[in-house]
């Protein structure tokens, strides 16, 4: 079954929370970091002494770097240089990926060793400090969640607008841009991969005693948060784009907005009642605002090219919709910046830039126009519905890694059959 232990904000655990995270383009809901474990006194009758030290040495240099970058890796800064000439970020990554295929060994084929080693890990979201729970699909799903928020971190990097010698406005790349969209899809496919193949292996009763970090809903709307700033950047690009229609725009816009209209449904109704929880269920409703403003704005600019009275006073209600959405999400933006922890906008660039500029200039013109060409009773005040478009943009379809070899030595030092390997619970 899996013992459980949470530990409370106010029995002195070691959660440390920044007051300022800095510029944010992309939310990461705080890191959750592991605690040290003794894989030797709990496994050393059950595996040889060199797998239990490689699993322990593995765990261990997730803990140390966690500990010691964990806490600033969602502040806003450059990637920093380490030793061995990478990066922070790509460095605690790759030592999750190393250590995924060894963990995997403790679970296969329902192993008796699932259930001996108790993992500890400090919560950001959740108002227990710390979950305690002897299962290793808990630990499996916590390193899933890490590597997803380590892509998300990356990303709000790379989306930070720079100046550079030949541009005096800061901007971000096109080549920023379209790496972001492929680590939105890899902490998507991390995300959906722990939703889909590693909390099913959790009875009822073992997912309820998850932390709210892990809960299938935050998972869910984090997944769908990286798919909808995916199409963000993807509607950017069309913006900068000659050969973009206006109803490849629309669509973009319209995709936009159910991405970040189910990730609000999927977290609307959890416990988040801590400062990291907070700020992301207002982040989470300041870019579907933000989004409905775009997409009623381009479904507005279609609709006014047609050449009916009808249409004409459609087209007016959806931009002044979009008007107001757009109003609404600077004031769901202050709300945002103004939770702790404390935040700021970076300078505006790309969708949102040309929005800003064109949404309130447009909208006063069409409406001007089209109030002088029809009467005030002829023109529909109410918005328009927005179209429905089946969502392009799906996560990538990560596998939990095969079993590493070590098991396979073990088992035959052992003298038992081989190990096969494990590709999680394909439903």
């Amino acid at each position: 079954m899996g013992c459980l232990l949470s530990t409370s904000k106010d029995t002195g655990g070691n959660r440390r929370r920044p007051g300022n995270i800095g510029d944010v383009s992309v939310y990461v809901p705080g890191l959750r970091i592991p605690k040290p474990g003794d894989f030797s006194q709990l496994l050393g009758d059950s595996l040889s002494k060199n797998l239990v030290e490689r699993l322990s040495a593995l765990r261990t240099r997730i803990v140390v770097m966690a500990g010691q970058e964990g806490p600033t890796i969602t502040r806003t800064r450059r990637k920093s240089a380490t030793q061995h000439g990478g990066s922070t970020w790509a460095d605690l990554h790759q030592a999750l990926e190393d250590y995924l295929p060894v963990l995997l060994g403790l679970v296969k084929d329902g192993s008796h060793l699932q259930h001996k080693v108790q993992f500890v890990w400090i919560n950001q979201e959740d108002e227990a400090e710390e979950t305690a729970i002897s299962n290793v699909w808990y630990e499996v799903l916590s390193v899933l969640h890490l590597m997803a928020m380590l892509s998300l971190s990356q990303a709000n990097l790379l989306l930070l607008p720079r100046t550079s010698a030949d541009v005096y406005q800061p901007k971000v790349s096109e080549e920023s841009r379209r790496a972001t969209i492929d680590i939105f899809l890899k902490a998507a496919g991390f995300l959906d991969c722990a939703v889909r193949h590693v909390l099913p292996q959790l009875t009822g009763e073992q997912r309820r005693a998850l932390p709210v970090d892990l809960a299938e809903g935050v998972l869910r709307a984090l997944c769908l948060q990286a798919l909808g700033q995916g199409v963000d950047i993807q509607l950017g690009m069309a913006i900068d784009s000659t050969k973009a229609t206006l109803a490849v725009k629309r669509r973009l816009a319209c995709e936009m907005v159910k991405y970040w209209q189910q990730a609000q449904d999927n977290i609307m109704n959890l416990p988040l009642t801590n400062s990291w929880g907070e700020k992301h269920r207002l982040f989470v409703k300041w870019k579907y605002v933000e989004s409905k403003a775009a997409a009623y704005y381009y479904h507005g600019l279609i609709l006014d090219e047609g050449n009916t009275e009808k249409f004409h006073g459609m087209a007016v209600a959806a931009l002044q919709a979009a008007d107001e959405y757009f109003k609404e999400s600077k004031k769901a933006c202050e709300a945002f910046n103004a939770a702790l922890p404390l935040s700021r906008n970076p300078p505006l660039w790309g969708t949102m830039k040309y929005l800003s500029e064109k949404i309130p200039k447009d909208t006063s013109s069409k409406v001007r126009i089209n109030r002088d060409l029809y009467s005030y009773e002829k023109i529909m005040e109410t918005a328009p519905t927005l179209p429905d478009f089946a969502l392009a943009l799906k996560p990538d379809d990560y596998q939990l890694p095969p079993v590493d070899t070590s098991w396979n030595e073990e088992n035959m030092n052992r003298g038992q059959p081989g190990l096969n390997q494990l590709r999680g619970d394909r439903r």
